[in-house]
């Protein structure tokens, strides 16, 4: 199947080192280079990006000078993520590419859609800001992509989302992507769309050698910190640790600053620029715990993280499945942690047997992760 794409795309595959296609990639690309609007939902961690990103850059024309592809992301972070795998596999293939996020320097913006891009990463918001402005025309595009289509269609973005949908010519071939697809988000994507084919990777469909770990530990709401102090302590460890308010986020940083931990926060009204130095620093090793939002941390994928902590219960299965995901990627092994109270520890086995996943309660002892009978006996 890769054998079909174009020369440059071929050679970088071969430079990258990749030995097969993954499951979502042997779906959807033959799917999309034929044109259909596609429905896809497969785990993290399993090659989602170039899955869209191989076919979108195979049909460009680098001699029209014309917009001919929009990717939409729910994030700056997410959006500058694909951007970058974007440079990676236009090299020399004469595709000029742009980012338009919201947060970012809108005259800079405009000087660069002067250059006539060939295709624009983005997120919703600004881009609906820059159509409306008639700076971006949408009726030559051919090929519209929602990454993280489920975050792209709740109501914070569905307005937007649904107004760039209906600036395209009605022969736009629309694709979206998610690691989960609720029932009613699944319709909605399904309205924006023209008989899309529907393509579900299962977990245990995706090739991966890697083991994730699913541990707990019981504490009291206010000890939650003393348990994240110590698990920013473990050896060889780089961890994305959860939580769902911005407030509390940031006390949480100043008391484990206090402790002299090497800890970033993440989180969407911190400037841009804040924002892309602490995932630099958290990616370059130069910080070993990054807490986050789960709006911030969406779809990003930061190599070699070794655990995902929750530190607040996740509000939903999906969001259970979204975090736990940043970890145990393309073959390696990871951890998963939740910290909970009695009432949350009920809430958490519900969602491990719904999953289907081993869940064990565990302690610390000497500052190593044990099992509570292995403490009695020592």
């Amino acid at each position: 199947m890769i054998n079909t794409l174009k020369p440059f795309l071929q050679e970088m595959w071969e430079k990258s080192g990749f030995q097969s296609a993954t499951a979502i990639q042997e779906a959807a690309i033959p799917a999309i280079l034929e044109g259909k609007d596609v429905i896809a939902e497969s785990p993290t961690g399993t090659g989602k990006t170039l899955a869209y990103l191989l076919p979108l850059l195979d049909q460009i024309d680098p001699n029209l000078p014309a917009l001919q592809a929009v990717v939409l992301a729910s994030s700056q972070e997410l959006v500058m993520q694909i951007f970058q795998e974007y440079q990676k596999w236009s090299e020399h293939s004469g595709i000029r590419g742009t980012s338009i996020i919201g947060g970012a320097n809108l005259k800079r913006q405009l000087e660069k859609l002067k250059k006539r891009p060939h295709v624009i990463f983005a997120t919703p918001g600004r881009l609906l800001e820059l159509i409306k402005q008639k700076k971006v025309k949408m009726h030559e595009v051919k090929l519209l992509v929602l990454d993280e289509g489920d975050q792209l269609l709740l109501s914070e973005h569905l307005n937007a989302v649904k107004q760039i949908v209906k600036s395209t010519m009605r022969t736009c071939q629309v694709v979206l992507f998610s690691a989960t697809f609720k029932e009613q988000t699944e319709q909605l994507a399904k309205e924006m769309t023209k008989d899309a084919q529907i393509i579900r990777i299962r977990k245990d469909e995706v090739a991966t050698k890697g083991t994730v770990e699913h541990i707990y530990f019981l504490s009291e709401r206010r000890d939650k910190i003393k348990l994240l102090e110590k698990i920013a302590r473990l050896e060889q460890s780089k961890t994305l640790a959860f939580m769902n308010d911005i407030g509390e986020l940031q006390v949480l940083k100043e008391k484990l600053k206090f402790k002299e931990l090497s800890v970033g926060i993440l989180h969407s009204e911190m400037p841009k620029i804040d924002r892309q130095a602490i995932l630099k620093a958290f990616r370059d090793g130069n910080i070993k715990m990054l807490i986050a939002t789960d709006v911030a941390a969406r779809g990003l994928d930061i190599h070699g993280i070794t655990h995902v902590v929750h530190i607040d219960l996740p509000k939903d299965l999906q969001q259970y499945i979204h975090r736990s995901g940043r970890t145990g990627r393309m073959g390696a092994d990871g951890i998963v942690i939740s910290l909970v109270t009695e009432r949350e520890e009920r809430e958490l086995k519900k969602y491990c047997r719904e999953l289907n996943i081993s869940l064990h309660k565990r302690v610390f002892y000497m500052g190593k992760i044990v099992d509570e009978k292995q403490r009695i006996r020592k």
